[in-house]
């Protein structure tokens, strides 16, 4: 039997990164925006794309993909920069496009088992979402912004 994560009934934006649909809870998403110019940023790690300009805050963008451990892809017409809040830090985070949002029952949610959720990418997980003809994996966006150093990004006005 497997084993319950102990997230409770949410919303979810589901977003894709190649074949693969991913979701993130909505209370920690601030808005979604096309992508717009982004300035690198040298010496900064391989995940970081850089920062734009959003509304006169600088905003840190994390490649999902890149820290996901998949291949990069350019930017199309369906990228986008999902910005999300977390223990007051703002950052964005590219995805190949966002799909919908979803009401999802806690008792879909499953833990990873054990082999997976020890990979790279797999720290990166909360859990699973049985769905009808698909699995949708849960991102756990604290882990995730923990390695780009929350410290160095900028706050979220009070």
């Amino acid at each position: 039997m497997a084993e319950n994560t102990g997230i409770n009934d949410t919303q979810l934006v589901v977003f894709r990164l190649g074949q693969e649909e991913f979701g993130v809870d909505i209370s920690q998403v601030r808005e979604i925006i096309r992508v717009s110019e982004i300035t690198s940023i040298p010496n900064a790690p391989s995940y970081i794309d850089g920062v734009i300009n959003l509304r006169g805050q600088i905003t840190t963008v994390v490649n999902l993909r890149k820290k996901m451990g998949l291949e990069d892809k350019p930017v199309d017409g369906n990228s986008r920069i999902i910005v999300v809040e977390i223990d007051k830090n703002i950052v964005g985070m590219m995805v190949d496009s966002v799909t919908e949002v979803k009401y999802i029952a806690g008792s879909q949610i499953e833990m990873l088992p054990g082999m997976i959720s020890g990979s790279v990418s797999g720290e990166y997980i909360q859990g699973v979402c049985k769905l009808p003809n698909r699995l949708l994996i849960l991102v756990d966006l604290k882990k995730v912004i923990s390695e780009v150093g929350l410290g160095n990004l900028i706050p979220a006005e009070a």
